[in-house]
C-alpha cells in the first residue's frame, strides 16, 4: 500500500531478502496522474535512496486504453444489464483532480476521456445514452468537470427513470465508491426526482480483470 499496511517499504525489504533483483512496480491506477500514479513513484524512489544496491525497475504509469482493460470493464456493464434486465443511462464516474494539473500537463482528463469513449464503443452505446463525469472534488478551486454530483442531481430533476453509475479509475471498491457513489450520490440523484439507480461494482477480483493485470506483468517484465 502507498498510505497503509503492509506499506511499500515492508514489501521491498521482503523482496531484497528473498534475493530479487529486477522489480516491476504495477501502481492499480489505469489512468496517469501525477497525484496518483507520479505519487507512488515519488514514495518509490524516496524508500530506495538509500539503498546501497538498487534492483533493476521497471514502471507501468498506465493503462487506460489497454485492450483487456476495455474488454474486462464491458464485460462488467454487460453482465450488469443482463442481471437486471434493461439497460439505464450510462454514467462514467472518475475520480476528479484540480482542473490547475491538466492545465499544466497532467494527461489525466485526456485519458480518462479515451477510456470512456473505448468503453462506449466496446458497448455499441448510442450518443446521448452515457456520459462522462468527475467525482470527489473538495476545496474552492476549480476541478475537473463536469461533476457528478451536479450531474446526478440535474439527472435526477429532468425526472431521468434509470441511471447505471460506472467508476473505472477504481480498480477495487472502496469508501470512495461504495459511500460517495453508491450512497450518497444515490441520494442526490433520487432526492432531486430520479428513478433507479444502480452502481455497477470495480473490477475487483473479476477473472477478467486478473487476466488484464497477468497480461500487464507479462508484457512488461518481457526480456527479464
Amino acid at each position: 500500500m502507498t498510505y497503509g499496511q503492509p506499506s511499500m517499504e515492508q514489501a521491498g525489504l521482503a523482496l531484497r531478502d528473498a534475493g530479487v533483483d529486477k522489480i516491476l512496480v504495477l501502481p492499480l491506477y489505469p489512468q496517469f496522474s501525477r497525484t496518483t500514479t507520479g505519487a507512488v513513484f515519488q514514495r518509490l524512489a524516496k524508500a530506495l535512496a538509500p539503498c546501497p544496491h538498487l534492483p533493476q525497475l521497471r514502471f507501468v504509469n498506465h493503462y487506460h486504453d489497454h485492450p483487456d482493460y476495455i474488454a474486462a470493464l464491458a464485460a462488467s456493464v454487460r453482465e450488469h444489464w443482463e442481471a437486471q434486465g434493461d439497460r439505464g443511462r450510462l454514467l462514467m464516474s472518475y475520480h476528479g483532480i484540480p482542473k490547475r494539473y491538466v492545465d499544466n500537463g497532467d494527461p489525466y482528463g485526456r485519458h480518462c476521456q479515451r477510456t470512456s469513449a473505448l468503453l462506449a464503443e466496446a458497448l455499441d452505446l448510442a450518443e446521448g445514452s452515457w456520459f462522462q463525469s468527475y467525482q470527489s472534488r473538495f476545496g474552492r478551486e476549480e476541478w475537473l468537470k463536469p461533476y457528478t454530483d451536479e450531474t446526478l442531481k440535474q439527472w435526477g430533476a429532468d425526472k431521468t427513470e434509470c441511471v447505471d453509475v460506472i467508476s473505472p479509475a477504481f480498480a477495487a471498491d472502496c469508501l470512495e465508491t461504495l459511500e460517495e457513489i453508491d450512497a450518497e450520490n444515490r441520494e442526490y440523484f433520487q432526492e432531486a426526482g430520479g428513478g433507479r439507480y444502480r452502481y455497477i461494482p470495480a473490477l475487483n477480483d473479476r477473472p477478467e480483470h486478473i487476466h488484464l493485470l497477468s497480461q500487464l506483468v507479462a508484457e512488461n517484465t518481457a526480456g527479464w
